[in-house]
C-alpha cells in the first residue's frame, strides 16, 4: 500500500497580530461550562470529575510575543520549517492547523508530512529526504527516539535545527535543545487521579496504547501506574496495538473477554479512546465498563456527549504545531543560544520541556471545551 503524504507550503503573507491565543482560553481556576442536557447521568461517577481547559495557553501567548518582538525588522526569507509527525491521525491534524497559522503569521515557509502507519524506517526517510531538499529546521514527533540517530546526526551536519514535539528525545538534548509538548509522566498522572476518582472502589483497568517504545507512551503508563499505587485499581494488561486502530478495537474487545471483571479502559494514544468505546458499545457495556481517554478525536467528543467514554485527558497539539513555527523560526534567525534564553523562563523544572498544558474534560466541560476549540479553528484536537 502506497504512503499518503499532505504536504503544504503557506504562502509568505504577514497576518496581523489579532490572533490572540489567550483570548480563548479559560481562566485560570479552569472553570467550565453548564453541563449539556445530554450529559451522562447523575449517578454517573465521572462527573464528580474538576474539569479544566486552562492549559498553558497565557504562557505561550506571551512567549510567542516576545519571539515576534525580537524578530521584528528581521529577515525571514529563508526559514523553511517542516512538521514530521508519528502516523495519520486527527490528532495531528490539530497540529497541522496550528502550523499552518504559525507559519502565516511569520511570513514563512513550512510543509507538513505524516506517515500512514507507524514506520520508522519511512519517518526517517521523510526526514532525510527534507534536511536534502533544504530546509532550516524541523519538528517531530519521533516514532522511536532511540532509532533517530542518523538523522539527527545528518541534520546537525547541515546545519538545521531540530525540535521534539508530542514525545521528548533527551538523548539528543545538545542538538535538540528544548521539547515542546505535553509533560506526558505529569500527564499520565493525571489520568491515573482521574481513575481513582471514576472507580473509588477499585477494580481492573486496562490499557491501550499505540507503543511500547514511544516515549510518550512509556512516561504516561508510567505515571498512570504510579498515581494508582496506594488505590484499589489494578493494571489488567498494556495492550499494544502498533498505530493500528483496527487492531486497537480488537484488543479492546479481547481485553473484556479475558476479564469479566473489567471495570474500565485507559486509552494513551488519541485513535484508541473510539476504538474502546466501540468494543464497549458492541458488547453492550457502555457505562458499566468506563473509559478515560487521551486526546479529543471527533468520535470521542461524540462518545463523551453520550456517555459511552467518561472523560478525557487532553493535550495541545494544536500548539504543538503553532508554537514549532515561532521557535524553529526563532533558532534560525536569531540563532540558537538567543533563542533559548527567550524560552528558558517557560521551561519546566528540568530546563527541557516547554509544555503545550494538561487538560481534564468531563461532558460538564464540553461545551466550554468546544467553545475553546472554535477560537483555534478546530473541531476537534
Amino acid at each position: 500500500m502506497g504512503h499518503r503524504v499532505r504536504k503544504h507550503v503557506v504562502p509568505a503573507v504577514l497576518v496581523a497580530a489579532a490572533f490572540t491565543m489567550s483570548a480563548c482560553s479559560t481562566n485560570s481556576s479552569g472553570a467550565s461550562a453548564k453541563s449539556p442536557s445530554n450529559s451522562p447521568a447523575a449517578g454517573n461517577s465521572a462527573v464528580a470529575l474538576k474539569g479544566s481547559i486552562a492549559f498553558n495557553d497565557a504562557k505561550l501567548a506571551e512567549l510567542r510575543d516576545k519571539i515576534k518582538a525580537a524578530l521584528a525588522g528581521k529577515d525571514l526569507s529563508k526559514v523553511d520549517n517542516a512538521v514530521v509527525v508519528n502516523v495519520v491521525s486527527a490528532y495531528w491534524d490539530a497540529a497541522k492547523t496550528g502550523a499552518e497559522k504559525g507559519a502565516s503569521e511569520l511570513g514563512v515557509k513550512s510543509t507538513f508530512q505524516e506517515p500512514p502507519t507507524q514506520d520508522v524506517t519511512l519517518q526517517l526517510s521523510m526526514i532525510k529526504t527534507l534536511v536534502s531538499q533544504g530546509i532550516t529546521g524541523f519538528s517531530v514527533s519521533a516514532i522511536q527516539p532511540s532509532a533517530m540517530g542518523s538523522a539527527v546526526s545528518a541534520a546537525t551536519a547541515r546545519g538545521v535545527n531540530i525540535l521534539p514535539i508530542d514525545g521528548p528525545m533527551q538523548q539528543y538534548q545538545n542538538d535538540a535543545p528544548v521539547y515542546l509538548g505535553t509533560p506526558n509522566y505529569a500527564a499520565g498522572q493525571q489520568a491515573g487521579k482521574a481513575m481513582a476518582q471514576m472507580l473509588p472502589s477499585g477494580g481492573d483497568v486496562a490499557l491501550l496504547t499505540g507503543s511500547l517504545t514511544a516515549t510518550n507512551a512509556t512516561q504516561r503508563i508510567a505515571g498512570f501506574k504510579d498515581a494508582i499505587k496506594n488505590t484499589k485499581i489494578k493494571v489488567f494488561q498494556v495492550y499494544n496495538d502498533n498505530g493500528d486502530a483496527g487492531k486497537a478495537l480488537q484488543n479492546a474487545s479481547a481485553a473484556m473477554q479475558a476479564d469479566s471483571n473489567l471495570k474500565a479502559f485507559y486509552t494513551v494514544w488519541s485513535y484508541d479512546g473510539p476504538s474502546a468505546g466501540q468494543a464497549v458499545q458492541s458488547a453492550g457495556k457502555s457505562g458499566k465498563v468506563q473509559i478515560l481517554a487521551d486526546d479529543a478525536e471527533p468520535k470521542t467528543l461524540q462518545m463523551l456527549k453520550s456517555g459511552v467514554i467518561q472523560a478525557m485527558v487532553l493535550q495541545q497539539p494544536y500548539q504543538q504545531g503553532y508554537m514549532a513555527e515561532y521557535i524553529l523560526t526563532a533558532m534560525k534567525v536569531l540563532g540558537r543560544p538567543a533563542t533559548m534564553a527567550l524560552l528558558k523562563p517557560y521551561l519546566g523544572s528540568d530546563g527541557y520541556t516547554l509544555s503545550s498544558g494538561i487538560g481534564v474534560v468531563t461532558a460538564a466541560d464540553l461545551d466550554a471545551y468546544n467553545a475553546k476549540l472554535a477560537g483555534f479553528g478546530l473541531t476537534s484536537s
